[in-house]
């Protein structure tokens, strides 16, 4: 994997998609909730704001927001998150939102046999309605410099623009030598209105052979990508390894420009309670992070984005995926002890939770 130097580019990763305005009721539910707690969010800008605010790397977002005070909110959440903004397009705002608006997401983190609870209310926002031409990619990536790229399967589900958005953007990353990622990151919710997941794997398909790093988990690639492999269903519930070397096999065949693929592993014993852990396939070997069984879970929203940005940081200073690997299951583990879709941990957490540290307290 060849990475540009950080000489030569002005942002370590630069990440493109929608951030929503989190509305979260804290322990309670969103039908009884009196008072919600205010974050931002949004799969893609999450892995650049992990990268920044935990990893200290310079971070930058590509999206589109309605200038009114709501904007205004989510640009003070995301400047205090430290990701740099100038790609951000604004768009006057019509006094109603008739034409266009921002996203708001409602947010239950869960608990015990009560799953997290995701409801999005982003029709006809900003950031959807970007489209091919809209961003000069040329003068990003080619003049200013960015090493690497992330985007992912949430924004190409938003409206019949976004994925040539993603594809001019891939597409100009590629020519300049910029490494590329992509989460697949499956909403069943977001493609129901827009020919399911019929459409869903056909648009995805046409994306994935610009991206190097393909991210997400067994349910992604298969409603995302169509991968069929026999027995992987059965092979999954006893044999995980060996369904998703199967299932990387399958990737690999596809899409032979895969430099590496990565993916969480994850089993839901309770909202509360998951084994947590993540594979990494890089030059036909198969790389798997420590496995944490009985990880209690804080707010889950975000672990996924968290593990992205670890593993990035992991590429991006060692070259090495195993330890990638280690730094994005570690990141996201931690993400999930704390609440928001975005991270509160630090390197240093990371690095010694990924030594084998203990949760005692510190003095």
């Amino acid at each position: 994997m060849q990475i540009r130097s950080a000489d030569e580019c002005r942002f370590d990763i630069l990440s493109l998609g929608e951030v929503m305005l989190r509305l979260d009721p804290g322990d309670g539910r969103v039908r009884t909730a009196r008072t919600f707690d205010a974050w931002e969010g949004g799969g893609e800008y999450n892995v650049a704001r992990g990268l920044r605010r935990c990893f200290g790397l310079r971070a930058g977002l590509v999206s589109s927001f309605v200038k009114n005070e709501v904007g205004r909110l989510m640009e003070n959440l995301i400047l205090t998150g430290g990701v740099d903004m100038e790609f951000v397009k604004w768009v006057d705002f019509d006094g109603c939102g008739r034409a266009s608006r921002n996203g708001l997401n409602f947010t239950e983190r869960g608990f015990g046999v009560r799953a997290a609870l995701g409801t999005s209310d982003r029709g006809y926002t900003a950031a959807s309605q970007l489209k091919p031409g809209d961003i000069d990619w040329e003068h990003i990536f080619g003049t200013l410099g960015v090493r690497w790229f992330h985007t992912g399967g949430i924004f190409a589900a938003l409206s019949d623009t976004t994925p040539g958005v993603i594809a001019e953007a891939l597409q100009c990353a590629k020519k300049h030598g910029t490494i590329t990622s992509y989460d697949l990151n499956f909403r069943a919710s977001l493609w129901e209105g827009y020919g399911g997941k019929e459409n869903c794997q056909n648009v995805n398909r046409k994306l994935a052979p610009y991206v190097d790093v393909m991210i997400g988990n067994e349910e992604d690639f298969t409603a995302c990508l169509g991968l069929h492999v026999e027995g992987l269903d059965e092979q999954m519930k006893e044999l995980p390894i060996e369904g998703y070397k199967k299932m990387i096999a399958q990737a690999i065949s596809d899409f032979p420009n895969f430099q590496a693929i990565a993916t969480t592993l994850r089993t839901v014993k309770t909202a509360s309670i998951n084994d947590w852990g993540a594979l990494c396939w890089k030059d036909g070997e198969l790389h798997q992070a420590i496995h944490r069984e009985n990880l209690e879970i804080f707010d889950r929203v975000g672990g996924g984005d968290s593990f992205a940005s670890g593993l990035i940081y992991g590429f991006l200073t060692t070259g090495d995926p195993a330890k990638a690997v280690n730094y994005g299951a570690a990141h996201g583990a931690l993400a999930m002890t704390t609440e928001g879709d975005t991270t509160q941990a630090s390197l240093e957490e990371v690095e010694a939770l990924v030594a084998g540290d203990s949760a005692r307290v510190k003095r």
